[in-house]
């Protein structure tokens, strides 16, 4: 990005991000998110297909919960939405700001033919924001 204004999602997503399978633990997860500094992560399948998306606010109950009933951890496949919002990489950096105006999500998988390829946050749409305004 250096002395590129970013445009489009593709310019500022991290394409190298934290991911889950639908059998990973929920302690795992917890620890990953906590790990990746992250509100939520993409769940995936072994070819790194989008099928789900779960975040803190999905698991933090469940993790409660288990301290005080000693359980056996859940998987990712039993707490995860299946509906979940995605951009794609050619989206307008500006046009994603507004929609978060009305829609809420703090993580974005990035997805090109259902195939996760990156995720973009709240922060980096603001950082890129700060960054188009500095020029």
């Amino acid at each position: 990005m250096a002395g590129k204004t970013p445009e489009t999602v593709r310019d500022i997503m991290s394409r190298d991000c934290y991911r889950v399978s639908p059998e990973t633990s929920i302690t795992t997860l917890a620890q990953g998110l906590a790990l990746h500094r992250l509100p939520g992560v993409p769940v995936v399948d072994h070819h790194d297909n989008l099928v789900g998306f779960i975040s803190e606010q999905d698991v933090l109950g469940k993790v409660l919960e288990s301290l005080y009933h000693d359980d056996e951890p859940l998987l990712v496949k039993e707490l995860m939405r299946h509906e979940v919002l995605t951009v794609t990489p050619n989206k307008g950096i500006t046009d994603l700001a507004q929609e978060m105006l009305g829609i809420k999500p703090k993580v974005y998988p990035v997805v090109e033919q259902r195939r996760l390829v990156g995720i973009v946050t709240r922060r980096d749409i603001l950082n890129a924001l700060l960054h188009v305004r500095r020029h």
